[in-house]
């Protein structure tokens, strides 16, 4: 976001300190009621002498703990669920009238609440266009959807990996439990999903720097749609398979769950981009 919106001396500025690793940068859209739509903003930002004035809550801002910079999503005109109107501004956590309340996801992450109490921006923390932000926030997401079903390949591969690992070790009846006919399906149908989601994100990731038109909106939310169903069908067969051990905190598996099911939420689950894509296909 910073990159294609930021104006010259915002770029100058900030990005070298985040590639020198000096500055965490967060990026705060979501909202409570706002369920994975990035036009339903609430928070407010009005303009006053110098700047702006922002108040509102942000909900599950990853990384938002530790950021020293947050890019904010707030509305600078129109209702709380227009497209027009959304504009993204740089708020320093610091800064009087923020606040944070921490807690850990459930894949060993931290998010946090992010509360605005008339906090004062200068006109310098706008990033790009006032009240235009909505379709550089829609690119920029698909960008991190195509990056987040690559993220869930590696867990779900791992998650087959040890699954078939402990098949062959895990003995009953005087033999390993993957002489059953029926664990070997389910073992087949890990792999069939993890092959199936596998391609998609491949597709996704073609199409993910390229223009910004249906046919790139389509094929991100059927990724994410299957990636999804995927991240979760294969992280619930993982643990079934291996019985308690699969849910204990000491095993890499759990861990592997847990990533894949915060996956399959973040961004959008499974039923949301389903109907994004129907409605897509109806438009074509």
């Amino acid at each position: 976001l910073l990159n294609q919106l930021g104006s010259d001396a915002q770029i100058a500025d900030l990005l070298p300190q985040v590639a020198a690793g000096s500055l965490q940068l967060a990026v705060a859209f979501d909202e409570p009621q706002s369920h994975y739509n990035l036009h339903d903003v609430q928070t407010k930002a009005e303009a006053v002498d110098g700047g702006y004035r922002l108040s509102g809550r942000k909900a599950v801002v990853i990384g938002g703990h530790s950021a020293g910079k947050i890019i904010v999503s707030a509305r600078s005109s129109g209702d709380s669920r227009d497209e027009a109107g959304i504009s993204l501004f740089l708020v320093d956590p610091s800064a009087q009238g923020v606040s944070r309340r921490v807690y850990p996801t459930i894949d060993g992450r931290k998010g946090c609440e992010l509360f605005l109490d008339n906090v004062q921006v200068g006109a310098d923390a706008v990033l790009g266009e006032i009240g235009n932000a909505l379709p550089a926030l829609r690119y920029q997401q698909g960008r991190a959807i195509a990056a987040q079903c690559a993220d869930a390949l590696g867990s779900m591969d791992e998650a087959c990996k040890l699954t078939l690992d402990y098949l062959k070790t895990r003995k009953q009846f005087g033999v390993p439990i993957g002489k059953f006919q029926v664990l070997q399906h389910r073992m087949v149908d890990m792999q069939t999903e993890l092959e199936q989601a596998t391609s998609m994100a491949i597709l996704a990731a073609t199409f993910a720097d390229g223009e910004d038109n249906d046919d790139r909106r389509r094929i991100i939310a059927a990724a994410k749609y299957i990636c999804a169903r995927a991240a979760r069908k294969v992280a619930e067969e993982a643990i079934q398979l291996h019985g308690g051990i699969g849910m204990t905190w000491e095993y890499n598996l759990a861990h592997h769950a847990k990533r894949l099911v915060m996956i399959a939420h973040q961004f959008g689950d499974d039923d949301h981009h389903l109907k994004a894509y129907a409605k897509l296909m109806q438009v074509a």
